[in-house]
């Protein structure tokens, strides 16, 4: 809270406006929902833990986190597209944005999102043979199965494939299988 007399000298404010940055910050405080706390929070943890803020929208670990990093972001581009009905303000992208928040992930490169879904399945399942049919996230299904596929033409020599060594190792640190038994 602002005060009137900081270290016993005399603020430049006045009462009125010491009161109304006191109101501001009240209404600030109450703009954060508790839910929308406990989210930021747990975004925060996501970070430290992975050293990023690109939570996969089915983050199987946490859903409800997941579905809230997607919904900032949709709340994010109506509020920049000037919708009203966008329930973003500024201080909230402030906070979002300090932590590390992306709010255009297709500026990140896909292979990489996807490799990181499949870490955080492989820290949750224990291995990562992802069924093609994954019902919690069936992109991450696809792209396995298309990683073996694109491995397969890589070592063909086919020009087609996106594979690439460094990839190849980046699975193979996580335990992926090129053939499945």
């Amino acid at each position: 809270s602002y005060k009137k007399d900081v270290n016993k000298e005399s603020s430049i404010l006045t009462e009125n406006q010491t009161q109304l940055l006191n109101n501001a910050d009240v209404a600030l405080e109450r703009s954060l929902s508790l839910p929308w706390k406990k989210r930021y929070g747990e975004l925060k943890s996501f970070v430290k833990d992975n050293g990023h803020a690109r939570v996969p929208r089915r983050f199987l670990s946490n859903p409800s986190l997941g579905r809230w990093v997607h919904t900032q972001r949709q709340m994010h581009k109506r509020y920049a597209e000037g919708d009203p009905s966008s329930k973003m303000v500024a201080y909230r992208i402030q906070l979002l944005t300090i932590a590390g928040f992306e709010w255009n992930l297709r500026r990140s490169q896909p292979w990489e999102t996807s490799y990181e879904e499949l870490v955080i399945y492989v820290v949750e399942f224990g291995h990562a043979r992802v069924p093609k049919h994954f019902f919690s996230n069936r992109p991450l299904g696809i792209w396995v199965r298309n990683q073996r596929q694109s491995y397969i033409k890589y070592k063909n020599n086919a020009s087609s494939s996106s594979m690439t060594e460094d990839r190849i190792q980046l699975l193979e640190k996580v335990g992926f299988e090129w053939v499945l038994p």
